[in-house]
């Protein structure tokens, strides 16, 4: 009798061992769950931090949690102008500089037309504008500094084209190598800055403005021509007027006389 209660009594626990099966299956379906849902969450403080980090490791500006809209708007079309060349507008201001000057040193040949024939006056276009060389015999007696009176009306007539214009103007002084030794003249030196000075009180006079001027004294230290024949010194003996094309400013102040 003992023997058949323990029967049943194992008989009894056997059929309770489908709970632990179940309590099993229902822990993982539990776990489960709650990994899906992990998965499924966003920790927005872990997002911002984990965002910030790759925008910093990457040097990308961070992103906005709310989405920009980027707007294009067309430019208009008169605000787009052609770039022009450098290059081609020097050239045309250079071309109007040489037009310039051509039509100051025709006007200059045109007033001085007899002495150019004369063979007493020369007119040169150069590199940095225009030459007039002037002999001597033509403006001053020998060993003076005085203006004669058809010098006075030839200068007056180049004074009218220069005023026109705004380009600085030099008038150097030359001389032979003969010396002089006057009371007013101690050498060529002074008789070259003398004349030169003297040509640009007349220009100043005209109405050519001061400011442009300069007046240079070189006596016999720049010979044109040699100084061993009457010739040659006869070329020597002159007035260079300059007009700088290179330096087009009416607001040059005047350099010492020399």
């Amino acid at each position: 009798m003992a023997r058949r209660r323990k029967n049943g009594a194992g008989e009894h626990s056997n059929n309770e061992r489908w709970l632990v099966s179940y309590a099993d299956f229902i822990t993982l379906l539990f776990a489960f769950f709650v990994v899906m849902y992990a998965i499924s969450s966003v920790n927005e403080g872990k997002y911002q931090v984990l965002s910030t980090s790759i925008s910093h490791a990457f040097s990308v500006p961070q992103a906005s949690a709310v989405p920009s809209v980027i707007s294009f708007e067309p430019i208009p079309s008169r605000s787009l102008k052609p770039l022009g060349d450098p290059e081609s507008g020097k050239e045309e201001t250079r071309r109007k500089q040489r037009e310039k000057m051509q039509k100051v040193a025709q006007d200059l040949s045109d007033v001085l037309e007899p002495l150019l024939r004369a063979g007493k006056v020369k007119v040169t276009e150069t590199p940095k504008g225009v030459s007039i060389e002037i002999s001597d015999s033509v403006l001053f007696s020998p060993g003076q500094a005085i203006l004669g009176q058809a010098a006075v009306v030839a200068m007056r007539d180049v004074a009218d084209v220069l005023a026109n214009a705004d380009y600085p103007i030099t008038i150097e002084g030359h001389t032979d190598n003969q010396p002089i030794k006057t009371t007013q003249f101690p050498s060529n030196w002074e008789l070259s800055a003398v004349r030169a000075t003297t040509v640009l009180r007349l220009f100043i006079d005209t109405g050519v403005s001061a400011g442009r001027l300069t007046a240079i004294g070189y006596g016999d230290q720049r010979p044109v021509e040699t100084n061993d024949y009457p010739e040659g010194r006869a070329r020597n003996r002159r007035v260079n007027i300059l007009v700088d094309a290179s330096n087009n400013s009416a607001d040059s102040q005047v350099k010492p006389n020399q």
